[in-house]
């Protein structure tokens, strides 16, 4: 699917509608101090094993694709949760 880069919508900061830029959202590095990395790490440890059941194979074949705006006059970012899609290809 083709997207366009920028678009108009409403800004809830602004509180009119402003010219966005759209880019596909990519999460950050976890952390492995994290709490529930260490107790996830701590159950898994020693005989028993997995806490949950490993996944062997997935069942989908596409991903939900989150799209961050970003408002062109405050920079104001707001995120929307995408759909389901193969590729997503933004344009300039």
């Amino acid at each position: 699917m083709k997207m366009q880069k920028e678009q108009k919508k409403f800004c809830s900061k602004c509180k009119t509608h402003t010219v966005q830029s759209a880019s596909i959202y990519k999460k950050g590095k976890d952390r492995t101090s994290a709490q529930g990395a260490r107790r996830h790490a701590e159950d898994k440890r020693g005989y028993g094993g997995q806490k949950f059941p490993e996944l062997k194979r997935t069942a989908k074949t596409t991903k939900k694709i989150t799209l961050k705006y970003t408002c062109k006059t405050c920079h104001k970012q707001t995120m929307k949760a995408g759909i389901r899609i193969r590729k997503l290809e933004i344009q300039p």
